[in-house]
């Protein structure tokens, strides 16, 4: 049994600075979106570290509670918009436990607020 729920979650591991991209993940975007690879690579990222885990990184767009966010992620549900055709690196998260679920967790609890959301940064 896992030891964190991410549909209550709103997206701490989206927030990462570098969310790496593989070529296999960016073939599988391009076809989602049904758009060559070329069009997937202008579009949704820039050149990555291979020693970051990738070729490319992922592009991030404005979010009101981490600064930036993957740009896949929905800021009003708060959820992935493109689930079935995340990356590699959103496939295998979280091993074992989750440090932000449980600091999301630990943080409802002190504040007596199952809805609330901590920032990472200063508005």
């Amino acid at each position: 049994m896992p030891s964190y729920n991410c549909k209550k979650c709103p997206g701490y591991c989206c927030s990462y600075h570098i969310i790496p991209v593989k070529k296999s993940d960016l073939k599988r975007l391009a076809k989602h979106f049904g758009i060559s690879f070329a069009e997937a690579e202008k579009k949704f990222v820039t050149k990555g570290d291979p020693k970051d885990g990738g070729e490319y990184k992922i592009r991030r767009k404005t979010d009101e509670h981490f600064g930036k966010i993957c740009r896949f992620f929905d800021t009003e549900t708060r959820k992935c918009s493109v689930y079935e055709a995340r990356m590699y690196i959103c496939r295998a998260y979280p091993t074992g436990r989750c440090g932000y679920y449980d600091f999301l967790k630990n943080e409802r609890e002190t504040q007596g607020d199952d809805e609330m959301v901590a920032s990472t940064w200063n508005i």
